[in-house]
């Protein structure tokens, strides 16, 4: 015990005359750098329009193919998750190979043109094959967007950065909410519209991206693959081998933190998927007014996120992460009790700024455990995998609301009438997985300063094995090995 509190001591890092400030740091980036960053968070942001489009919609999709249910509705999203996987693993091993920037770029305009076709479908066996199609393409976007934008940022940038990042999470709820709260009802093609809208989006992105150089960091592993003087053939033989080797040796350190991820992403859909049907069952509230109180949730969780990854570069990532999801949990009650539109507001407003606060370090924590090399495989991995675990969170909620010690009985025009009880479902679950999450953060190093570019290539023949000494290290001792290091506090 006394370790693991030890361990989450901040540390000055060894190269620090003193702490830079924001305005600092922000005044020293370039064009370019904004630029980069810039359109990683836009495509995030698309990526989770699309997703809420899906699920903000499941009534009316539901109603467009009526004899398959909604049960088939939630197997869309389901595959979806499920085939980001493979994405992530494939696009994640490509880029850490031939970088990140035309990937990327083609990935965003075949999914743009995925959504776009998605708007025509008229069976649901043609809507599930597209979904399905377009989650193993977006399986690549968070890795290489994350590696692209904090690789090429100044180290006292990357913990703010990263909390800006995991925001657009936020932005994409709250776009697709204002969609479906203005566009959709007064519009003849319903959710067929939020599709089109989401795929211009996703071909702006990509022509964004397009016209925006190489990030510094690819260009010299280019130049480090050619300085290698290898044939494309023998390249591609020694990635493959590589990756194999990296993801032997830092298995436990993947495990982790693919936990990690599951945690925070639970937390995230339990705080967050069911609220608004929460509001509308539980609590009276219209679909209007539960709408604009989860709008108000969303500008919480790009607050948070926002503070969060600026304080997690001076106390540290995971110190910040713990801090945050205890303040989310502290405002639980007013989350739940109050039924007034003010006071639920206050409540998911703050609830929301911790939650998503403490999900706002999480890329830069794992970004910078990252194996040398392959930052945008660990990334692909550790992500969508910890994705796909988190996606049945609220469908687990639900199930507990409709038991029959959790209904509730609840008074709609002056008839009693029994309804699930999802406050006393969401409560429960999410105090349970902020117990979990911060188990398994204590149980990880982290790397905070760790210069991305100093890292060798994929390709080259010792790039599992080089590693740029991190700035920080517990107890003023050199951390170990990728092989064994990460998961330190396991062993004691």
């Amino acid at each position: 015990m006394v370790f693991y509190v030890r361990s989450l001591i901040p540390r000055r890092q060894a190269s620090e005359e003193g702490p830079a400030s924001v305005q600092q740091v922000l005044r020293s980036l370039n064009g370019i750098q904004w630029a980069q960053f810039l359109s990683g968070w836009l495509a995030l942001t698309g990526d989770a329009i699309d997703f809420f489009n899906v699920t903000l919609n499941i009534d009316r999709l539901e109603k467009q193919f009526p004899k398959d249910g909604i049960n088939s509705i939630t197997a869309a999203i389901t595959v979806n998750l499920v085939l980001r996987i493979f994405g992530g693993v494939v696009f994640g091993t490509l880029a850490d190979r031939f970088g990140r920037k035309w990937l990327l770029v083609a990935i965003l305009l075949f999914c743009s043109l995925i959504q776009l076709s998605t708007g025509f479908v008229r069976t649901l066996a043609q809507f599930l094959a597209l979904r399905s199609i377009f989650g193993f393409a977006i399986g690549g976007v968070w890795g290489l967007a994350i590696s692209d934008a904090l690789e090429n940022l100044p180290v006292e940038a990357r913990g703010f950065a990263s909390g800006i990042l995991q925001q657009g999470y936020a932005v994409g709820y709250l776009i697709s909410s204002l969609l479906n709260l203005f566009l959709v009802p007064d519009n003849r093609h319903a959710w067929r519209t939020l599709f089109w809208v989401a795929s211009g989006i996703t071909a702006i992105v990509g022509a964004i991206r397009a016209v925006i150089p190489e990030g510094e960091a690819t260009l010299r592993a280019k130049a480090q693959r050619r300085a290698q003087d290898e044939k494309i053939g023998q390249t591609t033989k020694v990635l493959a081998q590589q990756a194999g080797s990296m993801l032997k040796k830092n298995w436990k350190l993947c495990l982790i933190a693919m936990l990690v991820v599951a945690c925070m992403g639970s937390l995230v859909h339990g705080s967050q998927d069911l609220y608004p049907t929460y509001l509308v069952k539980n609590k009276g509230l219209t679909d209007y007014q539960a709408s604009v109180v989860a709008m108000i949730g969303a500008c919480g969780a790009i607050i948070g996120g926002t503070i969060s990854g600026c304080l997690s570069q001076f106390i540290g990532r995971r110190l910040t992460i713990i801090m945050f999801i205890v303040l989310g949990m502290a405002f639980i009650p007013l989350w739940i009790i109050p039924s007034t539109v003010a006071k639920l507001s206050a409540g998911v407003f703050w609830v929301q700024f911790g939650v998503q606060g403490a999900m706002g370090v999480t890329p830069i924590l794992i970004a910078e455990l990252s194996p040398p090399g392959f930052c945008a495989l660990f990334l692909g991995i550790v992500y969508q995998v910890g994705n796909m675990m988190s996606s049945g969170t609220s469908q687990t909620e639900t199930i507990i609301a409709n038991t029959r010690h959790f209904k509730k009985t609840v008074v709609v025009d002056g008839k009693s009438t029994v309804v699930p009880g999802y406050g006393d479902s969401m409560c429960m679950m999410i105090g349970i997985i902020a117990f979990t999450a911060i188990k398994f953060v204590v149980m990880l190093t982290e790397n905070r300063g760790l210069r991305f570019e100093n890292n060798h290539a994929a390709v080259v023949e010792d790039g599992t094995q080089d590693h740029t000494p991190p700035q920080i290290a517990l107890d003023e001792e050199k951390i170990p090995d990728f092989a064994d290091g990460h998961l330190q506090n396991l062993e004691k």
